[in-house]
């Protein structure tokens, strides 16, 4: 390599070089950032624009009071036992279960405007098991919301209360209707 020797003994580089170097910062400079959102957004979330977490996550989530909790079952199983704090709006009615038949105006769809209103809050939904709350997450992300977040353990094949209470993390229920048995999923 031809270089010149600088006042402080150093090599310096060639006048010729300096469009390559020039060339390749400019290069990284483009690039660097793309790929640098790219793996953010891997890191982030699914394709379908949202992420499940474990039951260990949400609890810390939740303690550090940056979350909203969203229950997404039947009145009959959030009376059954529900996460404290929980705000309760099922996703669809299930007559065969709960009685009390919904109207669609109870539901998910259509009662958008209780969530929080920043889109960037972080918003925990949980169903039973962690299999209602994917469509419920799915209406969330479409709705616009950002940091939506599924209770379910891909690695233990769990989720909803049931990876909750499994983890040993309190909920809220009435011993009466605990001792009478859950009602069946719909």
């Amino acid at each position: 390599m031809k270089g010149k020797i600088g006042l402080n003994g150093g090599v310096g580089l060639n006048k010729q070089c300096l469009p390559f170097f020039a060339a390749i910062l400019i290069a990284v400079l483009i690039i660097a950032p793309g790929i640098a959102a790219a793996d953010f957004k891997d890191q982030r979330t699914d394709p379908a624009g949202f992420q499940n977490v474990t039951a260990n996550k949400a609890h810390k989530m939740i303690e550090e009071g940056d979350a909203f909790i969203l229950d997404v079952r039947l009145p009959v199983e959030y009376d059954y036992g529900h996460i404290a704090g929980a705000k309760l709006i099922p996703l669809r009615d299930a007559p065969k279960i709960d009685p009390g038949t919904l109207p669609k105006d109870k539901l998910l769809e259509a009662r958008l405007k209780e969530l929080p209103h920043n889109k960037y809050k972080k918003i925990i939904v949980y169903c039973m098991q962690g299999h209602r709350s994917i469509d419920a997450c799915k209406i969330l992300v479409k709705a616009g919301y950002k940091n939506v977040y599924n209770l379910h353990d891909d690695k233990k094949q769990t989720g909803g209360i049931n990876a909750w209470v499994n983890e040993g993390y309190p909920i809220v229920f009435d011993p009466a209707k605990w001792a009478s048995g859950y009602p069946h999923n719909p």
